[in-house]
């Protein structure tokens, strides 16, 4: 007992500085008992801010202001637009019912234990994408090219949003402007939703017109090498969307996990109304029975069986929903869908309640993406703490330079090709070194270790398995097959020249080689400076 007496007191007279109010105001002291083996017990302190927490290396660390915090942040990360265009389309496409089949077993083996590993690693770690792989530097490279992916992915994915938005606007008007053939934009071949001519293959519905000839102004480009001005109204909607992330973004943590509690759960209000009032519309028992039909013999063939593995990985993470739908991507949200709503009582209303739950999904997977780039760099470049506000100022106002791009008459066809080749195969790459990285280098043993250390016990045998063996297998598996079935990009009837498949290619292998090249840079300035 003098001897802890001593140790305290003397720990308490070598700290008592620590404890003065300087400019970051008071500080407390941290004192932990730890109990050795043979009965002596010795102290442990440590200095713990009182705005955050401390951080390994000794760093003031931003924390989460509640759990539920981090958990909304990771649902709203999780659940974005795709999952009201990607997965519909194309569980309809793959044999209905029968694509659940290889989905939810992939799903099993894949998708869960590859997100349960990343949450875990930054979780304990608590480092961005590229500090986070001090554990077996070799792999830094990793960690930049999913800041590289995200930043990609950034360039487009706030244009689906700013597209939203101006739908949004739209609703307030008299009457949808979807749903008739009289407006400025419409061309000869528009013919109206009760028309009998739709059978004809030259007309076209005022939901398609309104999309690329009222807001895209696609009419007025031939192509990608035609690109044109940015058009001013979404140039606007595309500037509300950056400044809506920068104030959401700026100071980390602690407003974005506010943010989340309307973005991450307003979808599932929207969703769960629209679905009460789907299912009681006439013919809905029969739309639900097509849509899930079973068709085995569609993943019967290999080639197909291998695009729909393809297909599922890119949507690991997303939620089904009933539609009955024939067009993918953008084409789903902003045509299929308005043109059903257009079809409901009080039209305006749904249609308002429909687009705020696309600018919900959107803005905080949006944010989830962004926080990634900034975060990553930041912990990397360590004078940029003191800058935050200034450094996520200079990211958002690039992105926003960047993705007027695709915000032009053309802008669409940049769109189409950033959203076919950016961020594909390159994240099945990215993943699997990642995988590669934490169970075969830092080794599965150690990883489960922190993870016990962490929550208190050690992850179960299936978690092991899948993080070692099965789950590299199959994104090894995945990335041959994404190169193996590799489809030229195309909008509708227009196939992008060669030029731009390989400026597109170029794009997904600059984010896959900074896998390797990072780390022989950084061996490079270490030899440097040894010389």
């Amino acid at each position: 007992s003098l001897r802890l007496y001593q140790v305290w007191m003397s720990e308490l007279t070598h700290m008592s500085s620590a404890m003065a109010p300087g400019p970051a105001g008071p500080r407390e002291v941290e004192l932990v008992l730890v109990k050795e083996q043979n009965g002596v017990q010795l102290t442990s302190s440590a200095l713990v801010s009182a705005s955050g927490q401390t951080h390994r290396s000794g760093e003031e660390r931003e924390t989460w202001g509640k759990k539920i915090d981090f958990l909304l942040s990771v649902i709203g990360f999780a659940v974005d637009l795709a999952n009201v265009w990607r997965f519909p389309y194309l569980c309809y496409k793959n044999g209905g019912g029968a694509f659940l089949v290889p989905y939810l077993f992939f799903m099993v083996i894949a998708g869960m234990p590859l997100f349960y590993m990343e949450l875990a690693l930054g979780q304990y770690n608590r480092e961005g994408a590229a500090g986070v792989w001090k554990i077996c530097p070799i792999f830094k490279g990793v960690g930049f090219t999913v800041i590289l992916i995200s930043l990609y992915v950034g360039f487009y994915y706030n244009v689906i949003i700013a597209w939203a938005l101006f739908y949004l606007f739209s609703c307030f008007s008299g009457e949808l402007p979807w749903i008739h053939c009289n407006n400025t934009w419409n061309s000869p071949n528009c013919s109206d939703l009760n028309s009998t001519l739709l059978n004809d293959t030259y007309k076209t519905t005022p939901a398609l017109e309104y999309f690329e000839r009222g807001v895209l102004h696609l009419h007025e480009s031939s192509g990608i090498d035609d690109l044109g001005l940015p058009c001013w109204q979404l140039t606007c909607c595309l500037a509300v969307v950056i400044v809506v992330l920068y104030f959401s973004l700026w100071k980390g943590v602690k407003t974005s996990g506010k943010v989340v509690w309307i973005t991450a759960t307003m979808p599932y209000v929207v969703l769960i109304v629209l679905l009460l009032r789907g299912v009681t519309l006439p013919g809905a028992i029969d739309g639900i029975k097509a849509y899930l039909s079973v068709d085995f013999l569609r993943l019967s063939n290999f080639v197909q069986y291998c695009y729909v593995i393809y297909e599922i990985i890119q949507i690991m993470k997303e939620k089904h929903i009933f539609a009955v739908c024939l067009s993918p991507g953008p084409g789903l949200v902003f045509i299929i869908y308005p043109e059903a709503i257009a079809t409901l009582p009080g039209s305006s209303v749904w249609a308002v309640i429909f687009f705020i739950m696309l600018l919900t999904l959107g803005i905080d997977s949006a944010m989830g993406g962004m926080e990634s780039v900034i975060t990553g760099l930041i912990d990397e470049f360590k004078f940029l703490h003191k800058h935050r506000e200034l450094f996520t100022l200079f990211i958002v106002v690039s992105t926003f330079l960047i993705s007027l791009i695709c915000v032009t008459n053309g802008g669409i066809y940049v769109f189409t090709l950033l959203d076919h080749l950016a961020a594909g195969t390159s994240i099945l790459f990215g993943v699997l070194i990642e995988a590669v990285g934490i169970a075969w280098f830092y080794g599965v043993d150690r990883f489960s270790d922190d993870i016990q250390e962490m929550i208190g016990q050690r992850p179960g045998l299936y978690w092991r398995l899948c993080w070692k063996f099965v789950s590299p297998c199959f994104l090894l598996f995945m990335v041959v097959v994404s190169f193996a079935t590799f489809n030229p990009p195309k909008y509708g009837s227009y196939y992008f020249p060669t030029w731009a498949t390989m400026l597109g290619w170029c794009l997904s292998i600059s984010s896959m080689i900074m896998v390797a090249n990072l780390r022989h840079l950084q061996v490079l300035l270490a030899a440097r400076k040894l010389l």
